[in-house]
């Protein structure tokens, strides 16, 4: 009797337990999801309707907000693409040079290899503003101002990426499997790109999205670099979209144009979140 007793007060105890998780969650959910939503519901409305209120019935004015948008004194749809040229070669670039980075530290026995990890991660505490002075003389010097090149080589060295990429390095990549395809006769880049990359395949893809979405964002260095209005990225025609004088500015377009810049983000992440899901499984073989 007693161990049925147990049995039903653990599994009562369980069942509460699983629905304060779900209610939890579905909880942040909702609070994560509802500013899509507001988001979405203001892309419809117009700037008249917009300065009355919120409501969450969608208004009629899809259609004039994005016909708006296409035409804007601003190029968008160019803007857009922009974007999608430096935050996906950042990304795909950065993922793949700092496994390859993470991959050296971690397989390759040198005398300086401490100082290079306690250095690579020293340079994770200096901000991007701290260095801006320098690298905007530096890009004039070398006439790379108003170019696509400072902002996409420089996202190559990130520290923050090669840190998480050799965390997972640590727990996943057996030395053994390298030195059984060295004796095998592969190359170090064999090695790597055949045998490293597909068993990293759910930190590139995690980082991919992080890196993909940080330089997507990015406002502060294309606003520094690019002058020329069909160069500029989303981020910087979005903020001159909301710094128009009064009579130019139209919150429905904004709204459009945010709303818009949102949908690469969210298919990049539909793309690579199978390989997410998909690579909870760590590592090839155990030691």
């Amino acid at each position: 009797m007693d161990k049925d007793y147990r049995k039903k007060e653990s599994g009562s105890s369980v069942r509460v337990r699983r629905i304060i998780a779900y209610i939890v969650l579905i909880l942040l959910a909702f609070l994560c999801l509802v500013w899509f939503y507001i988001l979405f519901i203001n892309a419809t409305r117009s700037h008249q309707e917009l300065t009355k209120g919120f409501t969450p019935i969608p208004s009629s004015h899809f259609g004039d907000n994005f016909d708006g948008m296409l035409h804007s004194t601003q190029p968008i749809v160019k803007g857009m693409v922009n974007s999608l040229i430096v935050a996906g070669l950042s990304a795909i670039l950065c993922t793949y040079f700092s496994t390859m980075t993470a991959y050296a530290i971690h397989a390759y026995n040198f005398k300086l290899r401490k100082f290079a990890y306690t250095f690579i991660l020293a340079v994770m505490m200096i901000p991007t503003q701290v260095t801006a002075l320098g690298f905007i003389q530096l890009i004039t010097k070398m006439k790379l101002m108003n170019n696509f090149v400072p902002l996409i080589v420089p996202a190559i060295a990130a520290p923050a990426t090669f840190f998480y990429m050799k965390q997972y390095m640590d727990s996943v990549l057996s030395l053994s499997l390298v030195e059984a395809a060295r004796i095998d006769g592969a190359g170090e880049y064999l090695i790597f790109n055949r045998i490293v990359l597909p068993l990293m395949k759910p930190a590139v893809a995690v980082q991919a999205i992080f890196t993909f979405v940080a330089n997507w964002n990015n406002y502060f260095t294309p606003a520094l670099v690019l002058k020329d209005e069909e160069k500029k990225t989303l981020p910087v025609l979005i903020a001159e979209l909301r710094g128009a004088d009064f009579l130019k500015f139209d919150m429905g377009i904004v709204y459009m144009t945010i709303a818009f810049s949102i949908f690469p983000v969210i298919i990049v992440y539909l793309i690579l979140s199978k390989n997410i899901v998909g690579g909870v499984t760590l590592g090839g073989v155990k030691e």
